[in-house]
């Protein structure tokens, strides 16, 4: 197989999710972008001596930009690496990584997102972008220079798993970041209402002597947002939403014209709270897994195109803070390599179309970025997954690429599994035949 630039990919089922098209087809790759994009089952004429890679029986599609993960670098590097982080996305397809600012210490400098893109290209296989701090020191006090910042590499401003707590701040962050377009991202859990909270508050927290964190947690601040997200006319994104009464705020403030988005996590679209189980701390999440009727509705808003955005939630955690008792055992989980298997059970269970779960998955977070990427259209970088989507195989957390190992769906059983990944049109990982 060609690990060169320039490509033709033939005979793949297609996916275009920025135009919503599906079918046969093929894609010519020149210099990094894709050239152009034949459709039909029949063989494209290709320009001579151009390597071929054959893509029948498998979807080939925008590789998955990711707006959330961790990846550990600076002073986390025990629990990922730029280098290991990039290598299980191009396991999973996910060609673009959007890094949490919440590092040690975190991205509030300009120096800071300076290493960030000088390590991401020397040791990152994937595209790697990172979030700059909304506030300084992530303390929710003061906010960054935001202009500085962009003009350094920052995509976006949030403070990673901490939300903004303090709705002055909060405003004057949406004016400051209005004048410069900056999208703003939050992590839509109020602290003071969570409180000692470790799981989903209901029945089944009672029943396993747990303190919950109820929805309230969620929804105050999300609607102490988008208020002020209406007030301001900034861009804002609630980084991920878990219950249906989210749902009704964001329905109601997109109805009324405000320029807000929403995102959920992976976690919650596949699991609810009964996968704790047995006090499993691998499924220790923020925000937790809710009840299985909050999880249908999540399905059902990323299909009906409410919820924007899925993401990983990539948060990598060492043993020592998982092997804990449940509720002293830290938040996170592993994300970025399973997201797309996890994210096709939504396909397999007819629940979603294909262009509809890579529109959350890669077409819509590149447009809130203005990447460019996301899209099988001429001009646009070749960034692709070539995937056989019904492969089935059992994830063993032993075979993740990740360093740490902390997955939820850990002898899982998913199908999907990515044969090939392009980055610039060159292949940067290549998995086993199905």
């Amino acid at each position: 197989m060609a690990e060169s630039s320039d490509l033709a990919i033939i005979g793949a089922q297609l996916v275009d999710p920025a135009s919503g098209r599906e079918g046969l087809g093929s894609v010519l790759i020149r210099d990094g972008v894709i050239a152009d994009v034949h459709w039909g089952g029949d063989r494209p004429d290709l320009p001579a001596g151009i390597a071929v890679e054959e893509g029948r029986g498998l979807v080939l599609a925008p590789g998955l930009v990711d707006l959330r993960a961790f990846l550990g670098e600076p002073g986390a590097e025990f629990r990922e690496t730029l280098g290991t982080g990039s290598q299980a996305a191009a396991a999973g397809g996910v060609t673009t990584v959007i890094c949490r600012p919440d590092t040690d210490p975190p991205i509030d400098d300009p120096s800071v997102i300076d290493f960030i893109k000088r390590r991401a290209r020397d040791k990152a296989i994937v595209n790697v972008l990172p979030a700059a701090a909304l506030t300084k020191g992530l303390a929710g006090k003061e906010i960054t220079e935001f202009g500085l910042l962009l003009e350094a590499g920052a995509v976006a401003f949030s403070d990673g798993a901490n939300g903004v707590r303090n709705p002055q701040v909060m405003r004057r962050a949406m004016i400051y970041a209005r004048d410069f377009d900056a999208l703003l991202i939050n992590h839509v859990e109020d602290p003071d209402l969570r409180g000692v909270g470790v799981m989903n508050e209901g029945e089944f927290a009672s029943r396993k002597g747990l303190p919950g964190i109820p929805h309230e947690a969620e929804t105050v601040m999300l609607e102490r947002d988008l208020r002020l997200a209406r007030a301001s006319g900034a861009r804002y994104h609630a980084a991920m939403i878990s219950c249906s009464d989210s749902l009704a705020l964001i329905r109601r403030a997109k109805e009324d014209g405000l320029n807000v988005t929403c995102g959920v996590s992976i976690n919650n679209l596949c699991l609810n709270e009964n996968d704790v189980g047995e006090y499993r701390t691998f499924c220790k999440v923020s925000p937790p897994l809710r009840h299985e009727d909050e999880r249908l509705a999540m399905i059902a808003a990323v299909a009906e195109g409410l919820i924007d955005v899925i993401v990983s939630d990539h948060d990598p955690q060492d043993v020592e803070t998982k092997r804990q008792p449940f509720a002293e055992a830290a938040n996170g989980a592993l994300g970025i390599e399973t997201l797309l298997p996890a994210a096709l059970r939504l396909y397999h269970g007819e629940q979603i179309g294909l262009a509809s779960l890579f529109a959350a998955l890669s077409s819509r977070p590149a447009e809130l970025l203005a990447l460019g990427c996301g899209r099988l259209a001429p001009g646009a970088p070749a960034d692709l997954a070539l995937i056989d989507i019904d492969a089935p195989f059992v994830v063993d957390k032993r075979k993740l690429k990740s360093r740490a190992k902390n997955s939820p769906f850990d002898e899982a059983r998913l199908q999907g599994i990515v044969q090939a990944t392009f980055v610039g049109g060159r292949v940067v990982y290549r998995g086993e035949p199905a």
